[in-house]
């Protein structure tokens, strides 16, 4: 096991100091990530625009820009042909059309009519109406606010409300810098997109659990110790195991980023950076939260009449 120790058990990283510079890059990033939600907007897929989704596999290399000129004799309003993983196959993405559902089934016979059987197979169609397309919005939102919501509530308890606030505000900086890079990239956001960013919540919640865990237990143990080094030691403390759990969570990310192909290329992507972020952020803005919350502005802990734990210090990590 030793071989597979990435991070020492003895690392000394003052975390703390680099507060003055996770906290302002922290706020540059998220109050970024808004400005470009309002500024540019995300790119809506057809679980929210509605719509028309189809996979074409052609025989032989993909002429992307016949199949645009065949369509654009449709009249279908606004038609984006992109590739789509192997040079033979491309994806179409028609805008929803006047007429409701009816109207979308339409375009799909459409479109087949324009080809020859022998010539393209379609192998996904996917129709979305616009009264769907809302309500699967609305019901992304609500599951996004909910789950914070929920995270709040269940730190709080669990913790003080100084642990509650911090892993609220943590939690909601990795969801605003997702969301920015999705702006970014221009990626889809579609339903999938929904159950990364939830997925992303899950997941840097449990890294800084661990991270508050640890220092809680350290509070009870070392009652005179100053807060910032406490904190220094506990992060330092979880240091390996959150690096082993990100790294390895990645492996299997990049895997199926490489091989999984286009279809859950942008929810893979997507969940790649908000490990990241979600790593970075149960780190570098978890703990030092606690500083700006006064956790022990008097230099004593919470639980100081707790049973457990040393009372005295310990050398500062």
């Amino acid at each position: 096991m030793a071989l597979l120790r990435l991070i020492p058990d003895d690392t000394k990283i003052r975390f703390m100091w680099l507060r003055k510079i996770s906290f302002p890059l922290a706020i540059v990033l998220g109050l970024g990530s808004i400005a470009l939600f309002f500024m540019v907007g995300l790119n809506y897929g057809i679980d929210f625009k509605g719509g028309t989704v189809i996979e074409m596999k052609t025989q032989g290399p993909a002429d992307v820009a016949g199949i645009r000129s065949a369509l654009s004799d449709l009249n279908l309003g606004d038609v984006q042909v992109q590739q789509f993983g192997g040079e033979d196959e491309v994806l179409v993405r028609i805008e929803e059309q006047p007429g409701g559902e009816l109207a979308q089934q339409a375009v799909v016979a459409k479109v087949r009519d324009a080809f020859a059987e022998d010539q393209v197979d379609f192998r996904r169609v996917e129709v979305v109406g616009p009264r769907v397309s809302e309500e699967l919005a609305r019901a992304g939102i609500l599951g996004v606010a909910v789950s914070l919501i929920a995270i709040l509530f269940y730190i709080w308890f669990r913790f003080e409300w100084q642990f509650a606030i911090g892993a609220i505000l943590t939690t909601f900086n990795d969801v605003l810098v997702t969301i920015g890079l999705f702006v970014i990239l221009r990626l889809d956001f579609s339903l999938s997109s929904i159950a990364a960013v939830l997925t992303i919540i899950g997941y840097s919640l449990n890294d800084t659990v661990v991270v508050y865990d640890r220092i809680r237990e350290n509070l009870r143990r070392y009652k005179k110790m100053p807060l910032t080094d406490l904190l220094d030691q506990s992060i330092n403390e979880t240091l390996s195991r959150t690096t082993m759990t990100s790294l390895t969570t990645l492996l299997a990310l990049f895997a199926l980023y490489a091989f999984g192909g286009e279809v859950i290329r942008s929810f893979t992507l997507a969940m790649i950076f908000g490990i990241a972020i979600g790593t970075y952020s149960s780190i570098f803005l978890a703990a030092p939260f606690l500083i700006l919350f006064n956790l022990r502005s008097d230099g004593k802990s919470d639980g100081e009449n707790a049973e457990s734990g040393e009372t005295g210090t310990a050398p500062a990590a």
